[in-house]
């Protein structure tokens, strides 16, 4: 016991195992010398009355093989788990490498989620711009699209009366035929809605003068051709109806 205590305190299981399989070991020797010797003892006392020691040699015997059925049952149990061989220093390294390790895992993990992370992050202000860009893209055509439309009207009021006006011939009454057919009218009806939205009490008195001249039709041209034989002025008289 006492070289068990001088020896280190960081000794394993596994050296202190060998320790004791060597000291079980001699201690078989040890016993096999006293059974020789006894077995000697007895030859050379011969017929004297020597104690038999059988029994209790035996008795050691098992023992002792007891002693070492459960000395190799420890060392399988060393062999099968080979932890209880480390000294505590070993142990202390192994959980230091083991966690360095996981850190190293941890921090090769972090740096993947950044990664990860800028790269979404990236895609994510791609498709934002993307996004931003087709807007405009849009607004852009929306704005050309009535900047064209508002010019081809433009164009359609003012073009064509220019050309109505300039280049074509009065005798083919170009703007009369405009005005007819922006208006959806004959030209005669549009001439009279054209004049009435100018003047309404212009255009009234035009066609108060058209029933007066046409209910006096016949009147009126007989004045007429006396007034150019005579090639003087004529009084004629003539009928006028009620407002209608």
């Amino acid at each position: 016991m006492d070289e068990l205590d001088k020896e280190d305190g960081q000794e394993t299981a596994a050296e202190a195992f060998d320790r004791l399989s060597a000291e079980v070991a001699s201690m078989r020797s040890e016993q096999a010398l006293l059974r020789r010797a006894v077995e000697g003892l007895a030859a050379e006392r011969g017929g004297q009355d020597v104690p038999d020691y059988t029994e209790t040699l035996g008795a050691l015997q098992q023992g002792m093989n007891t002693a070492t059925g459960r000395i190799n049952a420890i060392g399988q149990i060393l062999a099968k788990a080979p932890a209880l061989a480390m000294t505590p220093e070993d142990m202390a390294q192994r959980i230091a490498a083991a966690g360095n390790a996981a850190r190293r895992e941890d921090q090769a993990a972090l740096v993947k989620a950044g990664e990860d992370k800028a790269r979404v992050m990236a895609d994510l202000r791609t498709i934002a711009g993307s996004a931003w860009t087709r807007h405009d893209q849009k607004n852009r055509q929306l704005w050309f699209g009535l900047g064209g439309v508002a010019a081809g009207i433009l164009a359609w009021a003012i073009v064509p009366g220019i050309v109505a006006r300039e280049v074509a011939t009065a005798s083919w009454h170009w703007p009369e035929r405009m005005a007819a057919r922006t208006l959806r009218l004959p030209r005669w009806e549009a001439g009279q809605r054209m004049m009435q939205s100018a003047d309404t009490a212009q255009f009234r008195a035009i066609v108060a003068g058209d029933r007066i001249v046409t209910a006096n039709r016949e009147t009126i041209e007989g004045c007429s051709k006396a007034a150019a034989k005579a090639r003087d002025t004529l009084r004629c008289t003539i009928r006028i109806a009620p407002a209608p």
